[in-house]
Parts: C-alpha cells; structure tokens; sequence
C-alpha cells in the first residue's frame, strides 16, 4: 500500500482557519490600542493617576495644622546588622495606599475599601499623601494647628486618592491582618465615625501628660495612636505583603513596648511636610508650670 504524499505547495490542516484566526488577532490588538485598553497604555497611564507626584504642604510655623497634605513616615532600623540572609533590616517606609491589582488599571482612582501598606518608596504621591481632617463633631478650621491629644481624621487625597479615611477596628477571627493577624488598617469610603478618629501623642512618655494641648511639631517623631482602640500606628517589618506596586511592609495598629514601658521605634512615626521653616521653640513643661 503505497504512502499519500503531498507537495511542499501544498497547505495541509485547517490553514485557513488558522489565517483567520491570526488576522482577527491582529485586528482585535489594533482595536483594543486604540482604545487604550493595551497593558502598557493603562500601565503609562499609572504615572498620571495613582502615581502622581504631589506636593506636600509647607509648615511655616513648624507646626502641623488641619487641611495640611502630608506623609507619614517610619525611619529606618537603628541596627543596620544583617543577621539573616533572606532578611534585611527595616528601611525608611511611608504609609501608603494599595489597591487590588485587577482595579488598579481600570480605576482612575482610589475607590471602595482598599489596604493599607508602608512602601519604602519615599517620593509624594498619590498613595502616601494624607489631609489632616478635623472630626464630623469638631469642625475645627483649615489652618488652625493640631494639638496633641486632639481626635482628627486622616483622608486620602480628593480625586485621584478617592477622599478615603483610615479606619481600624479591634481584630477578630475574621477581620485581622494577612500576616501578623493584629488590628487591621484600612481606608474606607463612609462618614467620620469613631473607628476613624486618631490622636497624636507626644514621643517622649515622660511628658506625654504635659505636651497634652500643645501644637504638634512637623518633621519630628510622634506617636500616631488610634481613639478607640487606643493601639499605635505600627509597622511590622518581620511581614512582606505583596502589592501591585511590589513587596512592602504590613502596617498594622499595635502598641509594641520596650522593658521601660516605651513604645519601640516601630512605633515613632514622622508627619512630613513640604519644606520647613524655623524649627518650633522646644516645649518646656517646667516653665509652663512657672507661669
């Protein structure tokens, strides 16, 4: 029985089926970059929406006030020692905003109930600038300077940051962070309630009841404690969470003390601001006890 051969010329299978399908390809590709709807298109446009530069408020006082834009940040680990390989010593972080990654390239902003992680990316921009806001109750003035002890709110931008809060809750079986299982930070799209209202305490414990009522200084070390659950803003550097922007730190509320009853350095938070001006006089309880 002799073999059926064909000649090189010859198009064997479903050839033309396989042309249509590669021209429909080409033509839906085609369609979809004139739409914008292309991977990298959405990708380019990240850097004019999520990721745009802005600008953080300038303190002329030295002082933080209500309405000002500012980031939060964590400074780096005092003891740069490498003990484990696959484990680095905390860097200078910031608190920052995450989106899924299945909105991130649809959304042209921040919406509906997004993460909150502490990036080591320590540019201004739309996911780690924050405006100090005055409670539903208070409705303190924009420009009138925030004192220690005083409940505000922290939003996101408006527009692009999607005017969110940052809320915290006691943890639960249900409702805890993905690694550390502690009280979870979040940013929500609701009222002022009490779960959003935080206070800013002095660093120092030892005149933490004293400071109690003065102005809080910009570009120095606070502590960024939440009013109901009356836990601090923590990072935990032993927990990598991965976001659409890469691994960063699992920001968490916990108070972590030291052998003296301290807050650690986990703890000590920076609310930066655009250039300063002269530094703040420095705060005295004792002549404040004279007077």
């Amino acid at each position: 029985m002799s073999v059926r051969t064909y000649n090189r010329s010859v198009r064997v299978g479903n050839w033309i089926e396989d042309i249509c399908l590669e021209e429909d390809t080409v033509k839906d590709h085609l369609e979809r970059r004139e739409r914008g709807e292309l991977l990298i298109q959405k990708a380019s446009k990240l850097q004019g929406t999520i990721l745009k530069k802005t600008d953080l408020s300038v303190s002329v006082d030295g002082f933080v006030h209500f309405g000002d834009h500012v980031m939060l940040m964590n400074e780096e680990a005092q003891d740069q020692v490498v003990t484990q390989t696959d484990i680095e010593p905390r860097q200078a972080n910031a608190l920052s905003v995450s989106m899924s990654e299945s909105k991130m390239h649809e959304a042209l902003k921040f919406s509906g109930k997004c993460d909150v992680s502490s990036s080591k990316h320590l540019e201004p921009n739309a996911r780690n600038t924050f405006v100090i806001c005055s409670t539903l109750s208070e409705g303190v003035p924009l420009g009138t300077p925030l004192v220690y002890g005083q409940h505000f709110c922290l939003r996101t931008l408006p527009g692009i940051g999607g005017d969110l809060m940052l809320q915290s809750d006691i943890a639960t079986f249900q409702q805890s962070a993905k690694k550390s299982r502690k009280q979870l930070l979040s940013c929500v799209e609701e009222t002022p309630s009490y779960l959003t209202h935080w206070k800013i305490l002095s660093f120092d414990p030892q005149i933490r009841m004293e400071t109690e009522g003065s102005p809080v200084p910009a570009n120095q070390k606070i502590i960024f404690n939440h009013c109901k659950t009356n836990q601090d803003l923590c990072v935990i550097s032993d927990f990598m969470v991965r976001t659409p922007f890469g691994r960063e730190y699992e920001v968490v509320a916990y108070t972590e003390l030291n052998s003296h009853k301290a807050e650690t350095e986990v703890n000590h938070w920076i609310i930066k601001t655009g250039h300063p001006g002269d530094p703040p006089t420095s705060y005295h309880p004792t002549s404040r006890a004279q007077q």
